[in-house]
């Protein structure tokens, strides 16, 4: 078992670089005992467990491929029964890999656990049968490399597996549970989604986050997902850091105890996601259009460089994007953008006018080291206009691969490198003469 709380105190209190730490979201399958029957299994999303005088109470349970790995973690701890599984939200990693737990019930000859969440769980299962090939593709581009590493985050059939139970608990803003003894109260939140649940558990002085907590940048801008809500997740944030908890327990990365500590980072990352909405509320009521916006609101660099508000995940400038979707609505402000002419209009003319869209590829290769931004617009018109030009796509490729390689998050790093490997292939594997060097080549996208 690995010491988990020892390591969060030593990032926190800044005794161990970030680097020097090793990855602080792990997927190792592997069972830690936090306190006397309090344990965590760490997943793509982890499992927390409490055991209780009825069986175990279970937090979240990963996702398809990961449950049955959980399951055997935890049946090499204790051989309760499940009693109760709680899903802190609808996300796949958090209630993929119910079925094994249901299975585990069933080789037992037991009862299925009592599943509880909050009320808009259903609908958000009803949305993912509804959009499941999207959820798919979106899937692929912002966790290719874990598939390519044969561990896929979504259901093997469907994105959302069909072992998964629909909860028979459903609470819609508090709820009082009581599991073997162990009282339990749910609270929802709006914050990474609408279904929301965090859970303080008074006997333990612990809280259950979710997602409210990552040991990174919040997931409230993710820019292929459904609407974020930042102003009610900092408030959440709050809300917890008033509990006065001594264990606090994420769904991802490590448990931090002390309540100084969580204290700490929970009003921290509060801070952030503030500061963000007062500064894009403040420039929206000024009239300032989103492209405006999205070059002036920065959060404090800083901050940035703490280890549970890194941007390794999410991006700042993505959950600006999510405040003006939030309050303002699609239209970016720019009229032109209300009704546009097709991408593949208006990158003719533009290829027209600067002598062919080889001119306008190459002009992009120029900028590689001096303004990427611009070099990506330039190379998707040049890609637009001729569609089926392999020198045009070599130098595209080379574009992306240089943007991916640039950037820190893994939502960022996933849809650059997808428009890479896109144009890799249409060039035949080829690449342009002279780009290699300017496009930093590295890990592959």
């Amino acid at each position: 078992m690995a010491d988990l709380l020892e390591l969060s105190r030593r990032v926190i209190d800044g005794e161990v670089a970030l680097g020097a730490a090793g990855p602080l979201n792990r997927i190792t399958h592997e069972l830690s005992e936090l306190a006397d029957g309090i344990a965590m299994v760490e997943a793509f999303s982890h499992a927390i467990l409490f055991a209780t005088d009825e069986g175990l109470l279970v937090f979240d349970t990963s996702n398809e491929w990961g449950g049955a790995r959980v399951v055997e973690a935890v049946r090499g701890w204790r051989e309760d029964p499940f009693a109760t599984l709680v899903f802190t939200h609808g996300h796949i990693d958090h209630v993929g890999g119910a079925g094994a737990f249901l299975a585990d019930a069933e080789a037992r000859g037991a009862r299925w656990p009592r599943v509880v969440a909050h009320e808009n769980v259903p609908a958000r299962f009803a949305r993912y049968r509804l959009t499941d090939g999207w959820n798919h593709a979106i899937n692929a581009r912002q966790f290719g490399q874990f598939r390519r590493r044969g561990y896929d985050l979504a259901g093997a059939a469907r994105f959302l597996p069909e072992t998964t139970p629909e909860p028979d608990t459903l609470y819609r803003d508090r709820l009082a549970l009581e599991v073997g003894g162990l009282a339990v109260e749910l609270r929802h939140a709006k914050g990474e989604t609408d279904d929301h649940s965090w859970a303080w558990i008074p006997a333990h002085r612990a809280i259950c986050a979710g997602d409210f907590f990552i040991w990174a940048f919040p997931n409230a801008g993710n820019p292929q997902k459904a609407q974020r809500y930042p102003r009610e997740w900092a408030a959440a944030l709050r809300e917890m850091a008033g509990m006065g908890a001594e264990l606090f327990l994420p769904a991802h990365g490590l448990p931090i105890a002390g309540a100084a500590r969580i204290r700490r980072v929970l009003l921290e990352v509060a801070g952030a996601l503030e500061s963000l909405v007062r500064q894009t509320l403040d420039m929206m009521n000024a009239g300032a259009r989103l492209d405006d916006i999205l070059h002036a609101v920065k959060v404090d660099p800083a901050l940035l460089e703490k280890p549970w508000l890194a941007p390794v995940y999410d991006d700042p400038e993505f959950v600006v994007r999510n405040i003006w979707r939030l309050y303002g609505g699609w239209w970016d402000g720019e009229p032109a953008n209300l009704k546009p002419a097709p991408v593949r209009a208006l990158a003719g003319e533009l290829a027209a006018l600067a002598g062919g869209p080889r001119r306008l590829a190459e002009r992009a290769a120029a900028l590689l080291s001096s303004d990427l931004r611009l070099a990506c617009h330039l190379v998707d018109f040049a890609a637009a206009a001729a569609p089926e030009d392999g020198h045009v796509h070599a130098i595209r490729a080379a574009v992306y691969q240089a943007r991916r390689d640039a950037e820190t998050s893994l939502m960022a790093k996933g849809i650059f490198g997808a428009a890479a490997n896109e144009s890799k292939v249409r060039a035949g594997e080829g690449q342009a003469p002279g780009v290699a060097e300017g496009g930093g080549r590295g890990a592959e996208a």
